[in-house]
């Protein structure tokens, strides 16, 4: 499966490379186990459910989700975030 990072969320990303590396380096870890194996056990995937029902889930932390979409093959990132945060009406 590709992954695409939509404009927003990368612009996001770059700026939290030098707010907070550690967290950097954990979604590129992440983001790299979801290429390699989306369904690893470590990213609890899951399908969102109500009005989110089309979007997909991966956990980065303990705390912190990226929500995609899938479309055909790719995987689309748009949002990252806390739990609440990340799963409030997108």
């Amino acid at each position: 499966m590709q992954i695409k990072i939509s404009a927003p969320l990368r612009k996001k990303l770059k700026k939290l490379k030098k707010l907070d590396p550690k967290l950097s380096k954990r979604i590129e870890k992440q983001l790299s186990l979801f290429a390699d194996n989306p369904k690893h056990t470590s990213l609890r995937l899951h399908k969102l459910s109500g009005e989110l029902k089309n979007l997909w889930s991966i956990s980065i932390s303990k705390d912190i989700r990226m929500i995609y979409v899938i479309e055909e093959d790719t995987a689309y990132f748009t949002v990252l975030g806390t739990h609440d945060e990340a799963y409030r009406k997108q």
